[in-house]
């Protein structure tokens, strides 16, 4: 039996602290809401937002081929209200759509963690991360890195900090 590589060891710790950050968001959560949205090829750029409070999660992307899939977007704020979390995903877990760009900005919150896969977990199957090279994180945003994403998005998940207030 071969040793797992390190590659495979830095997503496992990846996959792990995303999965931690998101439960404590999840448990703590005050407020949760969770929308349906279709998300359309044809390659015009869409996008879909919700607002809890302070705080809006905005889905933006353009893809193409087959038919209009049924995606959801999960949104919530920490009942300390210390962390905002936005999750965009497939349910059926893959994605049959070729994506030419995606982008999932905060507005509120500074962005803690991001991690976008190419495959959500269903059933027996896991959360297939992309290739750290595949997308990009800044403060206030995770999108796809030009030239590098290879078209493939099923998930994508963000917990950023809100602004603490001094009293």
């Amino acid at each position: 039996m071969a040793a797992p590589s390190v590659r495979s060891g830095w997503r496992l710790w990846v996959a792990l602290v995303a999965a931690a950050l998101l439960c404590l968001a999840a448990r703590a959560a005050e407020e949760a809401t969770t929308a349906e949205f279709d998300v359309r090829p044809g390659g015009e750029v869409h996008s879909f937002s919700r607002s809890l409070g302070d705080y809006t999660c905005t889905f933006t992307y353009s893809a193409q081929g087959g038919t209009n899939e049924q995606w959801q977007m999960n949104i919530g704020v920490s009942e300390d209200n210390l962390l905002f979390s936005c999750s965009v995903w497939r349910p059926q877990g893959k994605s049959y759509l070729f994506f030419t760009q995606f982008k999932a900005e905060v507005k509120g919150a500074k962005i803690e963690h991001a991690m976008a896969y190419s495959q959500a977990a269903v059933g027996a199957q896991s959360d297939i991360p992309l290739k750290q090279e595949e997308f990009e994180i800044s403060d206030t945003t995770v999108a796809h890195r030009e030239g590098k994403f290879r078209f493939q998005l099923s998930k994508l998940m963000v917990v950023a900090k809100t602004p603490r207030e001094e009293l």
